[in-house]
C-alpha cells in the first residue's frame, strides 16, 4: 500500500485534493475496546430471550442463532455492542475476521468490539484491519496456536489520513462491497437456474 523505496507517509494511490502525510497510531490510542462473555450454559433462565447472542462467527451476519435474557446478560460478562460497532474475532476458525455490526446485541468473550474515538472512520478502520488480517494470523497464531487479545489489537499500528481522506476511502470502498454483494446474489441465482435446468435436462 505504502511506496517501498522511501519512506513517505502516504500511499502509492490515493484521492485527489489530499496531500497531507498519514499518521502513525496504535489502534489503543485512537479507539475503546471490551470483549464480552457467555453466561452460565445451564442455566435456562439465561437464554431464549430476546437479546441476539453474537458469537465470532455471526460477526457479519444480521441475525444469531442464539439469544439470552436480560438476566443473562446481567449475571455474566457478556456485553452490549451498537448497530455500527466495529466487531473483532480473537480465536476460533474465525479468528482475525472483522466486521460492522448490524444489529444490538451481546458479545462473547471471543468477540472484541473497537469503538473509535472522534474523528476516526468506522469503515476505514475495518477495511485496514481486513488488509492486515493475514498479517496478523502470521504474527500472532503461527501454526494455528494461540489467541489474539485485546492487548495484542490495542498495539497494532495503524496508518490514518485526515479524517475527511478516511471518509472518502471508506464510501469509496463500501460501494465496492455492495457492488461485490450485488452480484454475488446474481451468481448465487445464475447457479440455482443451471441446476434447475441440469435436473431437467439429464436422465
Amino acid at each position: 500500500m505504502f511506496p517501498e523505496d522511501d519512506k513517505a507517509m502516504y500511499p502509492r494511490l490515493r484521492f485527489a485534493d489530499f496531500s497531507e502525510d498519514w499518521e502513525q497510531r496504535k489502534l489503543g490510542e485512537i479507539s475503546t475496546s471490551y470483549s464480552g462473555g457467555t453466561p452460565t450454559v445451564n442455566r435456562a433462565e439465561y437464554y431464549k430471550g430476546s437479546l441476539p447472542f453474537i458469537r465470532s462467527g455471526e460477526i457479519n451476519k444480521n441475525k444469531t442463532e442464539l439469544y439470552i435474557t436480560e438476566k443473562g446478560l446481567s449475571n455474566s460478562s457478556a456485553k452490549m455492542v451498537n448497530i455500527g460497532d466495529i466487531l473483532y474475532a480473537l480465536y476460533g476458525a474465525t479468528s482475525g475476521e472483522v466486521g460492522i455490526s448490524s444489529i444490538n446485541g451481546a458479545i462473547n468473550q471471543a468477540i472484541l468490539v473497537i469503538k473509535p474515538k472522534d474523528n476516526y472512520n468506522s469503515q476505514f478502520i475495518t477495511q485496514y484491519l481486513m488488509m492486515q488480517k493475514q498479517k496478523i494470523i502470521s504474527k500472532y497464531l503461527q501454526g494455528g496456536q494461540g489467541n489474539l487479545s485485546g492487548s495484542i489489537l490495542k498495539k497494532l499500528t495503524i496508518m490514518l489520513p485526515e479524517y475527511q481522506e478516511q471518509n472518502k476511502y471508506a464510501l469509496f470502498l463500501k460501494k465496492l462491497d455492495t457492488t461485490i454483494a450485488l452480484h454475488q446474489i446474481k451468481i448465487k441465482k445464475i447457479q440455482q437456474i443451471k441446476k434447475a435446468y441440469l435436473q431437467k435436462m439429464f436422465i
